[in-house]
C-alpha cells in the first residue's frame, strides 16, 4: 500500500489539476511502526541525505527518569496502562509518545517518539 503526502488530483469543484511536475519519491511516506512491548526489535531506514533513521519496532525496555532523586534507571516495561493517541492501544500494547507505562518502579509517561527515534525514554508519575 503507497501512502503518500502528494496534493489530490482533483479540484474541491471537481475538475482536474494540470500536472505542473513528476512524483517523485521524496513525497512517498511509510506506514507507522506501532512498537509493541516484546523483546527488542529495530529497524533502520535510509532518509534524505544518506542519514539513517532507526525507529523501534518492539521494546520491553525504558529510560526512566525520576524528577524526586534527578536519576535516570533502565526498568523493563511491565504493560501499557493509557495512550491518549488510541484508546485502541492499550488493548494492542502498542507504545507512542504520551502513553503511560506501567513499570517496576511505578507508572511513567513516555516523552520521547519510539517510532521514530529508537528509543523509549519517560518520566516517572508519581501520585499526589
Amino acid at each position: 500500500m503507497a501512502i503518500t503526502q502528494y496534493r489530490s488530483k482533483r479540484k474541491p469543484s471537481g475538475g482536474r489539476y494540470l500536472d505542473a511536475f513528476k512524483k517523485k519519491l521524496r513525497f512517498s511516506s511509510r506506514l507507522p511502526a506501532l512498537t509493541k512491548v516484546d523483546k527488542l526489535k529495530k529497524k533502520s531506514l535510509r532518509t534524505t541525505g544518506g542519514n539513517k533513521k532507526t525507529f523501534l519496532l518492539t521494546a520491553d525496555v525504558a529510560n526512566v527518569f525520576d524528577p524526586k532523586t534527578k536519576k535516570h534507571f533502565k526498568v523493563k516495561i511491565e504493560t501499557i496502562t493509557k495512550n491518549p493517541a488510541n484508546l485502541n492501544y492499550v488493548r494492542r500494547n502498542i507504545i507512542t509518545k504520551g502513553a503511560v507505562i506501567k513499570t517496576e518502579k511505578g507508572l511513567a509517561r513516555i516523552t520521547s517518539r519510539p517510532g521514530q527515534e529508537g528509543t523509549i525514554n519517560a518520566v516517572l508519575m508519581h501520585e499526589k
